[in-house]
């Protein structure tokens, strides 16, 4: 400190250096900004830019844009899209609140285990989970409501669990005890205390949910049939069956103003709460649940109990046969040439293909998302709404249909050098569009809530912006950034949409495989496609399991 002190005093120090570090913080931050944001340009604006151009200036007879976009057909579909989309959310945030609270707060046993089995739901093709969700619904052939609001929120619930419980671990429980020092009841305490300084995470999964769900492509093409369509099922039939360019391109456009919308409003409703947090160490925050705490714990338990039914019911349909209990199905898959469903390509080699490719995308988002959070930490001092317009343009990647992205890609790509349509590295960047939002709403609440006083402390000791970073914020937001890398890669892992587009037939992931397998009839692709899943999930849980590790490891520094 005294020498701190004595470098700070050198003549010349305090006039010449201040200037300097804040030159060169504010170049550190314009890049920060800048290469997510050119990233989303070329890889995300521009390809949905080229189809929905090429579908408005479609000659082709039908009805005008205009008549489109204001008949009763598109605004009901609207209308369903949008309320099923709430009752999801609303659902996965009742459901995931208890579980983010025992992730976060409470020292019990197989903690770890509850993190793992909260996470595979999620990594499930979309198209599998309406599966899974039409056996327990057997009787509803011609749609269910209830069934698509289940399954969606069913889903998403680890979006809540990990977002919420990544700010929830770090918040100062000290308040908290200091309201119930003074006779607040434990649910007072909850609500005027804890409730609020979690308002940044809880809005953020909700957003980050409200946009899947509204986007929601398998479950709602399985569990609705033919009675009950969402935006997203209704672009993907105009598209690739009816061949309705112009149509599918103005309910993109719909689909895009209905989520800049939520957007929006979700960005304003956390503005108003975020604060500097008191942040704590994770590990000084996590004890033995105490009363009532044990009743909340019994209600994660039965959440994480019914999330596993669907589960349960996938690796049990993959075992079993018409004749009985048969490992036919995962045979077939670790083999080759047994069909030509996935073109002579076996079930371990389209693994290998899933890991490699969310390994890649995972690296490109987590370099993405990271800066573009650090950015959006601290551009609202210095310019609140290009930061707001900046935020909302980050989400727009999960609520844009996936068909449409794919199709884009296939449209612009062959512009970049060497016909980038070909490239293997064409898979892992669209898979990093939809995790990078991930990322960034992982870290960004809890780099929000890093007290500023700190940073401007290190800062006036003659620390830089790099290493003010260092010693600052990385010990702080660490364990939300191996969150943010663990969710990252399983999203990649289980992406379905645009990967379904992009995938060279000769190098299909295994959700694509998945998709190809449950397209074609017979007995044997059915279980084919059920031993894939499983291969699907145990990928899943051995990722989550390494990272769980590693946050064990790091959690006294935390």
């Amino acid at each position: 400190m005294a020498q701190d002190g004595a470098r700070l005093s050198r003549p010349g120090a305090g006039r010449v250096r201040p200037a300097g570090r804040a030159r060169l913080a504010g170049l550190a931050l314009a890049g920060a900004a800048a290469l997510p944001l050119g990233f989303l340009a070329v890889f995300f604006a521009w390809p949905v830019a080229a189809i929905v151009g090429i579908g408005l200036r479609s000659t082709e007879r039908g009805p005008s844009v205009l008549a489109l976009l204001t008949s009763a057909e598109t605004w009901s579909l609207v209308g369903f899209t949008l309320g099923q989309a709430v009752a999801a959310t609303a659902l996965a945030l009742l459901a995931g609140m208890p579980v983010a609270f025992l992730m976060a707060r409470c020292a019990v046993p197989l903690r770890g285990l509850v993190r793992l089995l909260v996470t595979l739901p999620f990594v499930l093709p979309t198209v599998v989970v309406g599966m899974a969700f039409r056996t327990l619904f057997a009787g509803s052939d011609d749609g269910s409501v209830l069934a698509i609001v289940l399954a969606n929120g069913f889903f998403n619930v680890a979006v809540v669990a990990r977002t919420v419980g990544g700010l929830w671990a770090h918040t100062d429980r000290r308040a908290e005890d200091a309201a119930r020092a003074l006779g607040a009841s434990r649910w007072r305490a909850f609500t005027s205390v804890v409730l609020p300084s979690l308002t940044p995470a809880i809005t953020s999964a909700a957003a980050v949910v409200f946009l899947f769900c509204s986007t929601s492509f398998g479950v709602v093409l399985v569990l609705g049939a033919a009675r009950y369509r969402t935006l997203e099922t209704e672009i993907y039939l105009r598209t690739v069956q009816l061949l309705d360019l112009r149509g599918a391109a103005a309910l993109s456009l719909l689909q895009l103003a209905a989520v800049v919308a939520a957007l929006a409003l979700g960005a304003r409703a956390r503005r108003r709460r975020e604060t500097a947090l008191r942040l704590r160490r994770a590990a000084e925050t996590v004890r033995r649940p105490q009363g009532g705490e044990w009743g909340v714990v019994a209600l994660a338990a039965g959440v994480v109990a019914l999330l596993m039914v669907p589960i349960v019911g996938l690796v049990v349909r993959s075992l079993s046969t018409v004749d009985g209990w048969s490992l036919v199905g995962y045979r077939a898959l670790l083999g080759s040439g047994q069909n030509d469903t996935l073109g002579g390509v076996s079930g371990l080699a389209a693994a290998v293909n899933s890991l490699r490719t969310a390994f890649d995308a995972t690296l490109l988002a987590m370099a993405l998302g990271v800066l573009a959070s650090v950015a959006l930490s601290r551009l609202p001092r210095r310019s609140p709404r290009f930061a707001h317009a900046m935020d909302v343009a980050l989400m727009l990647p999960l609520g844009v249909s996936a068909v449409t992205v794919g199709f884009g890609y296939l449209v612009t790509m062959d512009a970049l050098p060497g016909d980038f349509r070909t490239s293997p590295l064409l898979v892992p960047f669209a898979q990093a569009l939809v995790a990078t939002p991930l990322v960034v709403r992982t870290v960004l609440p809890v780099l929000r809530a890093v007290d500023d006083r700190l940073r401007q402390a290190a800062a006036t000791l003659g620390a830089g912006p790099f290493r003010v970073w260092r010693e600052v914020d990385l010990p702080m937001v660490g364990r939300a950034v191996l969150a943010a890398a663990g969710f990252a890669y399983v999203v990649a892992l289980g992406e379905f949409g645009a990967t379904s587009f992009l995938a060279r037939p000769d190098a299909p992931t295994l959700p694509v495989a998945v998709g190809r397998l449950i397209s074609r009839p017979g007995e044997l692709n059915n279980q084919m496609a059920y031993a894939a899943c499983a291969l699907l999930m145990a990928l899943t849980a051995a990722v989550v399991l390494l990272v769980e590790r590693a946050r064990v490891a790091e959690v006294g520094e935390f």
